[in-house]
This record gives structure tokens, C-alpha cells and sequence, in this order.
């Protein structure tokens, strides 16, 4: 396959999974926003933390200054000239679509050519009278039909690798930023957070429905959710799809079946990052710091993708 057509799979499957990570995070932050505000005449702290799992504060903070809700969510959902927002995201996910068309198959294209017409329709009208969970929801929902179409048609060849290469690496890297970016904007108060009060049970209870583990911490636990529990299932559990060491797992697979010896680089930093996962515990984690243990693997997780980028998309 060629470097350019691999490429335009693989950002085309990033650029729809962050758009559905970036609707569950809004979606989540906006529930709390609407909640009672320990502390805090509202809640805009909330949904900044969603700007700042994105790595968009610092461009927000810069355009607008103050945090105001409505200009928090525009930023997030529809500002055009945002390339962090959902908006840019289908817009480019369906730019790089329209370039492979002839590599995928055409419940594919008209799944991702529908969503990108209603986004911008959308976009016209405004969040206002579309409403946030039902914006969000519908992204959820498209991505969703997109991953099934695609794993309903498409031919298990190096195309469907590299779709699956991207999802896996954007979704990995946003189960880390969710749970780092908790950490930041609530600092050492999170910490003083117990675990079995109200405050610390929808915190946690967030952080789990926007990764749709909810379900799955309770039949793991069954117990209210605390730090160390939900870190240990988010980061460790195998048996999680969206946990860290699920999506390493499933790159470390995809990375070794891809044939040729160009990729090498990359095949071993998957294998060894999937065994360092495998061999660690919670304990050993929390001992080192969840924040420095956080940010060292957001790092490995970013060298993980440029390694794929110059083993497999930069054209030679």
C-alpha cells in the first residue's frame, strides 16, 4: 500500500474517534457544569477541564480570556477556525475519506459523507436550538455506525490495519489526557476528595461514563468508585476496551501483523510498552505519582505515533 493512501486511512479513523472522544468529554463536562458547584459559583472549571484534556485551553485562553460557557462550547463543538473542535475533526476525517474512497467500501463514505452534510447544517443552526447531549449523542451515534460499517464490510487487509491503528492511538492517548487532565484541574483538592462523598462519587462517575466503563467498574468493584480503583481499571484491565493497556494491546497486535521490515521501530516500542502494562500494578503507579506516571505514558503514546508515521506514512 502506499505511504500517502495509508496515511489518509489512518488520520481519517483518528480524526472520528477524536471527534467521538471529544463529544463524550464535552458531554460529560457539561453534565457537571449543571450540577451544584462545591466552591464555585458555577461550573466553567468543568468544562474547561475538557478544553484542557484537549489541549486547547491555551488557544481558548488566548482568543477569549475569560471562561464563558457559551464561548466554551462553541470553541469546543463548531468553531470552524478551531482546529481542536469537533466541527474540524468530520470535516477532516471526511476530507481524507473523499481522497481513499476507492479503499473503502461504500456504506463507509456514504456513513462518513452523511455526518459531515449534518454537521454543517448543524453548525449553521447553532448548538442552541440542536441542544448539547443530543449534539453529543449524535456524534456518539455516528461514529458508532461508522466503526460498524467499517468492521461490517471492509476486507481484513492493510487498509482495515491501518484504520484500526489510528482509532486505537487516538483512543489510548485520550484515556490518558481524561484521566491527567482530572489531575490538573482539580490539583491536590482532588486528592482531598473522599472517594465515598457525593462530590468524589460523580467526579469519579463521570470519568467513567464518559469512557462508557460504568458499567464495567460495577461489575468489576461493586463499590462506589475511588482513585485507586477506576486508575487500575482505565489504565490496566485488558478486559476494557477503552483502558490504556486494551488499546496497546490491540496496537501491539495490529502493529506486528502488518507485513515488511520497515516498521520494526515501531513493532517493538508497541510490544514493549503492552509489557510494561501487563507487569505493572496499580500500587507501583500511585507509588511513582498518577501525574508523572500519566504524563510519561502520554509521551510514549505520542513517540508510538510519530514512530508509526516515519515507519509507515512518511512518503519515501
Amino acid at each position: 500500500m502506499l505511504s500517502t493512501t495509508a496515511s489518509d486511512l489512518y488520520w481519517m479513523s483518528r480524526y472520528l474517534e477524536r471527534a467521538e472522544n471529544l463529544a463524550r468529554m464535552l458531554e460529560v463536562s457539561y453534565s457537571l457544569s449543571l450540577m451544584p458547584q462545591a466552591g464555585r459559583s458555577d461550573g466553567r472549571a468543568e468544562l474547561a477541564m475538557s478544553l484542557l484534556a484537549a489541549g486547547t485551553l491555551d488557544d481558548y485562553n488566548e482568543r477569549y480570556g475569560e471562561l464563558n460557557t457559551e464561548r466554551m462550547l462553541h470553541f469546543f463543538a463548531l468553531d470552524e477556525t478551531n482546529p481542536g473542535s469537533i466541527y474540524c475533526c468530520l470535516q477532516a476525517a471526511r476530507a481524507n475519506a473523499h481522497v481513499v474512497r476507492g479503499r473503502i467500501t461504500a456504506d463507509m463514505w456514504e456513513n462518513i459523507n452523511a455526518t459531515w452534510l449534518e454537521m454543517r447544517n448543524i453548525a449553521s443552526n447553532g448548538l442552541a436550538r440542536y441542544g448539547i447531549s443530543h449534539f453529543c449523542e449524535w456524534v456518539k451515534e455516528r461514529s458508532h455506525l461508522f466503526r460498524g460499517a467499517t468492521s461490517g464490510t471492509i476486507m481484513r487487509n492493510d487498509a482495515y490495519c491501518f484504520i484500526r491503528l489510528g482509532t486505537f492511538l487516538e483512543r489510548a492517548d485520550n484515556t490518558l489526557r481524561l484521566l491527567d487532565a482530572r489531575y490538573e484541574m482539580f490539583g491536590e483538592e482532588s486528592e482531598e476528595v473522599s472517594d465515598n462523598s457525593a462530590r468524589g462519587y460523580y467526579q469519579w462517575s463521570a470519568l467513567l461514563r464518559a469512557l462508557s466503563s460504568f458499567e464495567a467498574f460495577n461489575e468489576i468493584y461493586r463499590n462506589a468508585p475511588g482513585a485507586e480503583q477506576v486508575s487500575e481499571m482505565l489504565l490496566l484491565r485488558g478486559d476494557v476496551p477503552r483502558s490504556l493497556h486494551a488499546c496497546i494491546e490491540e496496537l501491539d497486535h495490529i502493529l506486528a501483523s502488518l507485513p515488511g521490515s520497515n516498521g520494526r521501530a515501531a513493532q517493538r516500542l508497541a510490544a514493549e510498552l503492552n509489557a510494561r502494562l501487563r507487569y505493572t500494578g496499580i500500587d507501583e503507579i500511585l507509588g511513582l505519582g498518577l501525574h508523572l506516571w500519566l504524563a510519561d505514558f502520554i509521551s510514549q503514546v505520542r513517540h508510538l505515533g510519530q514512530t508509526v508515521h516515519e515507519s509507515y506514512l512518511e512518503v519515501v
